[in-house]
């Protein structure tokens, strides 16, 4: 069994490749997390975590998060993911991700919105919000990531 996260880092990345694998591999080193095995959960965000930078670790353990990825084969376009955080005093928050054709300020107001829904619609007051984003315009393939990386023990 999981036990709960303690701590979160919220990062964002860009890459180039001649695959859209190798793209996403370089935003994800862009990023700082691209040596991790990934374990894909949904949005809720627990209590009580803090936010910390990624805390050094070993290559390839599982490691869970919440993440936005898009690629493109489209030389010229920009593309963007992004984050968001709901975090709520004393309870539990959301995050919810967004990615799409487009820049990183319109991806970032878009889940911000998101983000206001979701707390909303769970009756939790918003303490704060916090957003990464980033954008990428294609050379060849590119690839644009956000993500929350969820830690035990930071």
């Amino acid at each position: 069994m999981w036990e709960r996260p303690t701590a979160i880092s919220v990062v964002a990345g860009r890459g180039e490749g001649r695959t859209e694998l190798t793209a996403f591999d370089r935003a994800l080193m862009d990023a700082g997390i691209a040596n991790l095995n990934f374990i894909r959960v949904t949005s809720i965000l627990p209590a009580g975590v803090k936010v910390v930078p990624v805390p050094e670790f070993v290559p390839g353990m599982l490691t869970p998060i919440v993440y936005a990825s898009i690629s493109s084969h489209t030389p010229g376009e920009r593309v963007a993911a992004a984050v968001g955080l709901g975090f709520s005093k004393n309870s539990y928050g959301v995050i919810m991700e967004y990615e799409h054709p487009g820049a990183a300020d319109n991806a970032e107001a878009i889940v911000r919105g998101m983000v206001e829904e979701a707390m909303a619609i769970r009756d939790l007051p918003i303490e704060k919000i916090v957003v990464a984003a980033k954008d990428h315009v294609v050379q060849r393939i590119g690839c644009a990531v956000a993500g929350v990386v969820f830690w035990r023990n930071t």
